[in-house]
């Protein structure tokens, strides 16, 4: 069976609504992907850090119960597991405060054992922090070299675009490793200063050759060197976002499993298997933006 590996921060996600906690669980964006993934029945590893404390134990009792391989996450003495406080506006957007206390030595684990055709998912702020990123850089690369589909969703926040001169050229590094890139249109304006798929698809065209480009109720905009296309998506109200790009990322990893698409032939899908994939990206996404996880539900076929 082919796997899937994802690269990210652990965070254990209090969320509040008109100022009162409504919900706690473990989250992180790619957390929230590998998740569903798994609850999807793929064989899923999940490479991260965690401290020894309360709070790390229930996330790995969380990850082991839903069958993801826990054995690449870091477990520290000094230090504690991460908090993200997400605050749901009037339109179920979240704003977040982080509580972060990590140690000096971090990501010290052993390269993991990647075949080619595995399925490698990194992201967020944790795939460009310059203090990690010498060992963050050194499992992409190895992940790339061993032949996986590598999939980078930069998911660049406002927060960060003050400091873009100190990220840009890690940026475009982890584009430059990726074979898809998807990403939303915050993230591409807060990067490239880019208001249009089109804009956005000439920015990464020297680093990536696929991009899908999300723009929250006005669609997804795909460019390949094949197709070019834009699909609607579902008018919903929902009652929380904060696992909409996640999980359009695991509904795009599930579909490319699903199809049996090879590194081989990443660049060359038809647009029947693009549609495939997007279509599954959005139904992922809109189904998790309809409860307060940050994941799909159960297992299914």
């Amino acid at each position: 069976m082919r796997r899937v590996f994802g690269l990210g921060e652990t965070v254990f996600d209090i969320i509040f609504k008109d100022g009162q906690p409504i919900s706690a669980k473990a989250g992180g964006s790619v957390l929230n992907a590998l998740v569903s993934l798994a609850r999807l029945g793929h064989h899923v590893s999940f490479i991260s850090e965690l401290g020894q404390d309360k709070v790390g134990d229930t996330i790995i009792n969380f990850l082991q119960q839903n069958n993801i391989d826990t054995s690449f996450i870091q477990r520290y003495k000094k230090g504690q597991s991460a908090l993200a406080m997400a605050f749901l506006n009037k339109n179920n957007d979240a704003e977040y405060d982080f509580y972060k206390n990590y140690p000096t030595e971090r990501l010290t684990i052993e390269l993991p054992d990647f075949k080619a055709g595995d399925i490698f998912l990194f992201g967020s702020f944790y795939a460009i922090d310059s203090n990690i990123r010498k060992q963050a850089f050194r499992i992409v690369e190895h992940a790339k070299k061993c032949g996986c589909i590598i999939i980078y969703d930069p998911n660049f926040r406002n927060k960060h675009a003050d400091n873009l001169n100190e990220y840009k050229h890690y940026l475009e590094e982890n584009i430059s490793l990726a074979d898809m890139v998807r990403g939303s249109d915050e993230d591409f304006l807060n990067i490239f200063n880019t208001t249009t798929a089109e804009e956005t698809c000439k920015a990464i065209q020297p680093h990536c050759n696929n991009l899908i480009y999300t723009a929250n109720k006005n669609g997804v905009y795909l460019h390949t060197p094949v197709c070019q296309k834009h699909y609607t998506v579902p008018q919903i109200t929902p009652v929380s976002t904060i696992g909409a790009g996640d999980n359009f990322n695991a509904g795009m990893i599930h579909s490319l499993l699903s199809q049996n698409i090879t590194p081989k032939s990443i660049n060359n899908l038809t647009q029947l298997n693009w549609d495939q994939i997007i279509e599954s990206g959005i139904k992922l996404s809109s189904e998790v933006c309809m409860s307060l996880d940050n994941y799909i539900k159960g297992s299914r076929e």
